[in-house]
């Protein structure tokens, strides 16, 4: 089949599995025999670094959680080839006993562009650390020692921390490596 009658759908399935979901409707195409009905399966995912223990940490994160996009041609058991599947929930905007509703080709753009757009997006870090939050210091000169964020300097990626020092309050400069969540 052409790829000019294939439409994107959105699929609903159990949040936090969707690439196993993803791998079980390819099975289930596979094994029916409609891969020429279907397209593309994405879950769009996004790369994000955490700092953790005071080590920079790789994730994926999914953009939607939840949802699965699929390219198809529903015609035929394909619908029913999908839905049976095994933690899927159903199809987005479809009625009951109605066909499901493609999404629109803005929408499809707008999506594809953000998962090219995370593909080729520098590192971005997430910042773990809140303004009140209570940390206490692993590195440095005063290690050992706790206190409280008084403000998260994003660019230099450092916080400014209350701490107290001989009972008063002195304020530090610290990078994100050197302190961690209490």
């Amino acid at each position: 089949m052409s790829t000019d009658t294939m439409k994107w759908y959105v699929v609903r399935a159990i949040s936090g599995q969707e690439n196993k979901i993803k791998g079980y409707i390819e099975s289930e195409i596979e094994h029916a025999g409609i891969m020429d009905r279907v397209g593309q399966i994405l879950v769009p995912t996004e790369k994000v670094f955490q700092v953790k223990n005071g080590k920079k940490v790789s994730k994926e994160r999914t953009h939607y959680p939840g949802y699965i996009m699929l390219e198809a041609n529903l015609t035929g058991e394909v619908v029913h080839a999908v839905k049976s599947v095994t933690g899927v929930i159903g199809f987005l905007g479809e009625t009951k006993g109605g066909a499901p509703v493609p999404i629109r080709q803005a929408e499809v753009n707008r999506m594809l562009g953000k998962v090219d757009e995370f593909m080729e997006s520098a590192e971005q870090i997430s910042i773990p650390f809140y303004v009140g939050e209570g940390v206490k210091v692993i590195d440095g000169p005063f290690n050992g020692f706790s206190g409280t964020i008084e403000k998260v300097i994003e660019e230099k990626r450092k916080l400014e921390v209350m701490v107290k020092i001989f009972g008063r309050r002195t304020p530090l400069e610290l990078s994100f490596m050197q302190v961690e969540k209490e």
